[in-house]
């Protein structure tokens, strides 16, 4: 009676908190014993590779932006009132159809005129001929004649121009004219077509080419020496799950700087097969070849080791039980996740490749066999293994 007094019992809500901040404690300190203990083995077991030939090759990266091979932004040369406009944005057009017009009224009257002024100086020409005239006259006759057709060439070219008409296959992409437009000479575009006041060079109809891309691109400086036309590129198009290939086709020699204030160095990528799935605008990842050698001795690079200033691998001797031997290598470059074996190795030769260990003392791994837990948990309460009443449902 005095010791419960003294003493008043635990509540069943306390031994149970007590019991899980003690097995948190032992848990704790388990792991710790399993990790940190020196005859701990690693527990993650390696994998093999087998040495090989291949092609090696070195790539340099760029990133950029699909734009169509070929854009015409196409205008009047000859001055007028646009009467028609034949198109709109997203129409296909073939090469030489019309695109647009403007009224020939007084491109066609200059063209008579012209015909007619070459006419009468061929006939006054033929009649000084025929009356005898001086060599002078004769000579000015000519140039007369000369001049006329000069003339009636220029009204000519006038006059076709009065019809606009697309240069190459592609689809139209923006119609800056409408009917109305002033527009041709140093006249500029009025009514719905450039209401901005620009110059009438500015009232275009633009036309890219379909099915033909390219990819305007930037390299780092450290990088634009490794590069020429004709290299090979493989392209990675945002939303294109089939590869893409193409062709270095430009590479700039003016530095640009990049949003990050790095210089940058243009190149352009012209892709090599036709494309349905391509758009302009489409942001890319190149892939540029720079070298390719075939048949080159290689070996998993995370399986190469260093020892000071010695580079080695563990080569497997036995595959039955695993057993390996130390085998030093010299190695060349390094492409992607193999490197290239100049001695040590052939092809045919199976090495160890680690895997992950984690910390632990002498080198050890951190990886824990079952057989290495302890056989028995401390008892809960001292100097018995029941658990705390209300935990586990004991009460």
């Amino acid at each position: 009676m005095i010791r419960k007094l003294l003493r008043p019992p635990r509540s069943p809500r306390r031994r149970l908190v007590a019991g899980l901040a003690l097995l948190v404690v032992l848990s704790a300190g388990a792991g710790a014993w399993l990790l940190l203990r020196d005859d701990s083995p690693a527990a993650a077991a390696s994998t093999t590779a087998t040495v090989a030939t291949q092609t090696l090759q070195q790539t340099v990266s760029a990133s950029g932006t699909v734009a169509a091979a070929r854009t015409d932004a196409l205008g009047f040369d000859a001055s007028g009132t646009v009467t028609h406009v034949y198109v709109e944005p997203g129409d296909a057009v073939r090469k030489g159809q019309r695109l647009a017009a403007i009224d020939d009224d007084v491109l066609q009257a200059e063209l008579s005129a012209a015909r007619s002024a070459l006419s009468a100086a061929r006939t006054a020409r033929s009649e000084h001929v025929s009356d005898g005239a001086s060599d002078e006259q004769l000579a000015a006759d000519d140039a007369a004649v000369l001049a006329a057709e000069s003339s009636l060439a220029q009204a000519e070219d006038a006059a076709g121009g009065a019809v606009l008409r697309a240069t190459a296959k592609g689809t139209v992409t923006d119609v800056g004219i409408a009917v109305g437009d002033t527009v041709g000479g140093s006249s500029s575009p009025s009514g719905g077509g450039a209401s901005d006041g620009s110059s009438a060079d500015s009232a275009t109809i633009t036309v890219v080419s379909s099915g033909r891309f390219v990819v305007d691109a930037t390299v780092a400086s450290d990088d634009v020496s490794k590069l020429k036309k004709g290299l090979q590129a493989t392209v990675t198009v945002s939303g294109v799950s089939e590869p893409v290939y193409g062709t270095v086709t430009e590479v700039g020699l003016v530095a640009e700087a990049d949003a990050n204030g790095a210089a940058v160095f243009p190149v352009t990528v012209t892709v090599t097969d036709r494309r349905d799935d391509l758009f302009g605008g489409t942001s890319a990842d190149l892939s540029i070849v720079v070298s390719s050698r075939p048949d080159v001795l290689t070996v998993d690079s995370r399986a190469v080791r260093t020892d000071g200033e010695q580079t080695y691998v563990e080569k497997v001797t036995d595959a039955a039980t695993g057993a390996t031997t130390r085998t030093d290598v010299e190695l060349g470059e390094t492409s992607g996740l193999v490197t290239e074996v100049l001695s040590g190795l052939k092809a045919g030769d199976v090495v160890s490749v680690p895997s992950f260990s984690g910390p632990g003392r002498g080198g050890g791994g951190a990886g824990v066999e079952l057989d290495q837990m302890p056989q028995r948990m401390p008892d809960f309460a001292p100097g018995g293994g029941v658990p705390p009443a209300g935990f586990g449902g004991a009460q």
